[in-house]
Formats: structure tokens, sequence, C-alpha cells
């Protein structure tokens, strides 16, 4: 890369822009120590850029494109591990990897921090962000062109049912996160931001009982696999109708945001799903 331009892309980089100026070239080895920017990178970018995901891409538990993967390679995040990779970008997260970050930021490499998307909002500003880094904004423009049109065909739930995000150890999901957008665009109340609670907290069974909620939202199949999530299974509970999520789909942004807001406005909502479009392939 021209000396010019690679200090323009080292510049954006700093600032956190991430776009790449006119007439520089795009990255070419790009790791990504985030695994939403893993995903990002699986919908926006040529294989053939990604020098390296995260070691958690592949697994379909933690991420809604672990399929997509193929043989690309995985790192363990260290400092020693990305810069034998010699990458022309990183991207990370603000929280995680810190160390990493502070050693490759003194190797002058360009590091773009993506934070954890807690709306709709963000997700659409972080598509364009990696996808201007990465040199292809018109791929991230047809992304949102689909995303937004598949979440126009939403229908919300009628009634506007009361709904908690209950998860292991009695953990609420609340209001400003990912999951409390999700809810609000599926048509239900979040019952912890009816409760005045915070964006996580703890709701004992005998509360949630007193409650009321029309739903539980629980990850995957919500079955009981240790202590924690035994309780999800009280009888106290089992009156109270199940909508389930898989934790890929909600734990980044990201494409799967789509595929969480189907789900559950289908899953509140008693007509038949044949309306519903795929993001994925642009119909």
């Amino acid at each position: 890369m021209h000396m010019l331009s690679k200090a323009l892309v080292l510049l954006a980089g700093a600032i956190g822009l991430g776009a790449v100026p006119a007439g520089a070239a795009a990255p070419r080895r790009i790791v990504s120590l985030n695994l939403c920017a893993d995903q990002y990178l699986l919908a926006l970018a040529d294989p053939g850029q990604i020098a390296a995901l995260t070691q958690f891409a592949r697994d379909p538990a933690m991420s809604a494109a672990a399929g997509k993967v193929g043989d690309i390679r995985q790192s363990t995040g260290s400092a020693e591990e990305v810069l034998a990779l010699q990458p022309d970008l990183v991207i990370a997260s603000p929280s995680r990897r810190r160390e990493t970050v502070a050693i490759l930021k003194a190797r002058n490499l360009p590091i773009l921090s993506l934070p954890s998307a807690q709306s709709y909002a963000d997700i659409v500003s972080q598509v364009r962000q990696v996808a201007g880094a990465i040199g292809h904004p018109e791929r991230g423009e047809a992304l949102i062109h689909r995303m937004d049109q598949a979440l126009a065909r939403l229908r919300p739930a009628p009634g506007a049912p009361v709904a908690a995000y209950y998860q292991r150890r009695g953990y609420l999901t609340g209001s400003g996160t990912l999951i409390d957008d999700l809810m609000t665009r599926a048509g239900a109340v979040n019952l912890a931001g009816r409760l005045g609670r915070p964006a996580l907290s703890q709701l004992s069974v005998e509360e949630m009982v007193a409650a009321r909620p029309d739903y539980l939202i629980v990850d995957g199949d919500g079955a009981a696999t240790d202590l924690g999530t035994e309780m999800l299974h009280h009888p106290a509970l089992a009156a109270i109708p199940r909508v389930q999520l898989p934790m890929a789909w909600t734990v980044c942004g990201g494409p799967a945001y789509v595929l969480a807001a189907e789900s559950l406005s289908r899953q509140l909502s008693p007509w038949p799903s044949a309306h519903y479009g795929d993001v994925r392939s642009g119909r």
C-alpha cells in the first residue's frame, strides 16, 4: 500500500471512523477479536479478506453465522498470534482483549472498536461502519435494505402482551438492551421496564409469579442443564407460556436481529408465518 494511503487508514482507525478513504486500498488481512464482528465480516467481507475470526466463530450456540465460517482461520486472540497474522485491520471490542489491543495499538495497527449493539439503530450504524472499514460500503447498504424490508413486514403482537426475558439464576433483562429493543419491535411490553428494573437484575420465582407476565422468553429450548437453569422449570412457572429464542440470535447485533424479531413476532402472534421473508437471501 502507498505510504500516504496507509497513513490515512491508520488515522481512520485511530479516530474510530473505520472508513477506507477514497483512493486507499481496502484491507486484505482483517482479524476479528469480537464475536459480533465475526458475523458482520461473514456477511460483508470477501472470504479472502478475513485472516482470522474469534475462537467462538464456529460455535452455533454463540454465533448465528457459525455455518458460514468454512475454512477461515480462528484465533485465540493473543497479541502474539494476532501479530503473526500481519493484519492490516483489527476489529475489537472496547471491553475485551484490552491487553492485546493495547499492544496492537503500540505497533500502530489500525483498530476498529465495535461496542455491543443495544438497538437496531446501533446495528445499522455498525453495518455501515464495518462495511466502510473493509471497503464494501455498497454491501452494507444492501444488507441494511434487506433488513429494513424484513422488519417492515413484521406484525406487532396483538394486545401488547407482557413478556419477561428470564434467564439462568433468575436474571431478568431490562430497558436499554438489544432484547428490550426486540421486544418493543415485536409489540411486547418488557416486564423489567414495567417493574422499573435496570438493564440486568435478578427476580425470584416468587416475584415472577406475582408479576404475572403473559410470556417467559428463554434461551434455546429452555432445557434444564444445570442448577442455574433448573429454576426456570420450577412448577410455579409451569403455567406461563414460553417463547424460545436461540442465544446466538440475541447475544450480538447484525443480521441475526431480524431472525430474532421474526421468531419473536411469530411466537407472540396468531397469524401464520408465510408473510415473513428471508434477510439472508434478499427475498
